[in-house]
């Protein structure tokens, strides 16, 4: 594992049982919401995970936080597999992955002030910092997401959406983390407030030095933020690559119509969209089509795509990893001049 290199999953899965009877209980399948999944984060980077509700991306982000315990493959944060610690050493490093949440007012718990929310960290990681210091602590951190310290006692429906997701990114940054894994931080913000937020996870990654995996529905919101960009489809990356790749040089279908639902805002480009509609519905994860798991949606599949599933790596008409047996690049948006 490289240097550069803060965050590696290989093979990374985790299938929820579903069983059967009350009493004595059988399993009869499994709901695989992630499914092998490989991803590479580097020092100061930020990794963007994109695809519709349901694609696995909230599964992933719990799973690198160790909310949830995968059902195999590994975790590697900084060399260390995280699957493998257990008691006191596992407590240590999950001090270097933090999580922001989706919704910055039921992740926050309405019974405690700001400060306690936090300096909770601290009672929980003490020898982080001493008992005599926390208050100040907590204090630096309300001042570094741009709120005012002295609002320390109130509460969180004291403070408007925005606020409150600053909050939460502050509780995260208590233990100063090298990575955090951000699930859709600003899908329920207004979009003027989305870009606040966003702009100061950028202006946090640069002092700070920190690496992001940014989790979001939003396309544009993950094009502005992201280095590189992973899309998933039913527990599966199915492309990869850097974010000009992904977004002007998209090679699986899949992608290409994720973009080609994207609104453009200049005028001139409008009626120039490449519009890709899909159709059917997306397949159940307990029950997984044969092969390419987009075939049953796909304009592009073969038999070929029913018999053999596709891996996640370069082809032939691609400059990035894509998981389609026929990958190539299609222009979704056509500029004129």
């Amino acid at each position: 594992m490289s240097d550069d290199i803060v965050l590696q999953t290989k093979g990374l899965k985790k299938h929820f049982p579903i069983t059967r009877g009350i009493v004595f209980q059988s399993k009869v399948g499994a709901v695989q919401a992630v499914d092998g999944v490989d991803l590479e984060l580097k020092r100061g980077e930020t990794l963007g995970i994109v695809g519709e509700s349901g694609c696995g991306k909230s599964t992933l982000a719990r799973l690198l936080v160790g909310l949830e315990t995968p059902t195999s493959g590994s975790i590697n944060v900084r060399g260390q597999d995280m699957t493998k610690l257990r008691g006191s050493e596992l407590r240590r490093a999950r001090r270097n992955i933090q999580m922001v949440l989706q919704d910055p007012y039921t992740s926050l718990n309405p019974r405690m002030t700001v400060g306690d929310i936090i300096g909770e960290p601290f009672e929980i990681h003490t020898d982080v910092a001493p008992k005599s210091d926390r208050k100040r602590r907590v204090r630096d951190l309300l001042d570094l997401v741009g709120l005012n310290p002295d609002h320390i006692n109130r509460y969180p429906h004291q403070f408007s959406g925005g606020q409150r997701q600053r909050i939460g990114i502050a509780r995260a940054l208590a233990l100063r983390p090298e990575i955090i894994v951000c699930d859709e931080p600003v899908s329920a913000l207004d979009v003027s407030i989305q870009a606040q937020v966003i702009n100061l996870l950028e202006q946090l990654q640069d002092e700070l030095g920190l690496s992001y995996i940014f989790i979001a529905h939003d396309l544009s919101v993950v094009r502005h933020i992201a280095d590189r960009v992973s899309v998933m489809y039913l527990g599966r990356v199915v492309e990869t690559g850097r974010d000009l790749e992904i977004y002007e040089q998209p090679t699986h279908p899949y992608t290409q119509a994720l973009l080609s639902a994207v609104p453009v805002p200049d005028p001139t480009l409008r009626g120039h969209r490449d519009q890709i509609v899909l159709e059917g519905d997306v397949p159940s994860p307990a029950n997984p089509p044969s092969g390419c798991r987009f075939r049953t949606r796909c304009w592009k599949a073969q038999q070929k795509c029913a018999d053999e599933d596709p891996m996640l790596t370069l082809r032939p008409k691609s400059a990035h990893p894509s998981a389609c047996h026929f990958a190539e690049v299609r222009d979704v948006v056509h500029a004129v001049d």
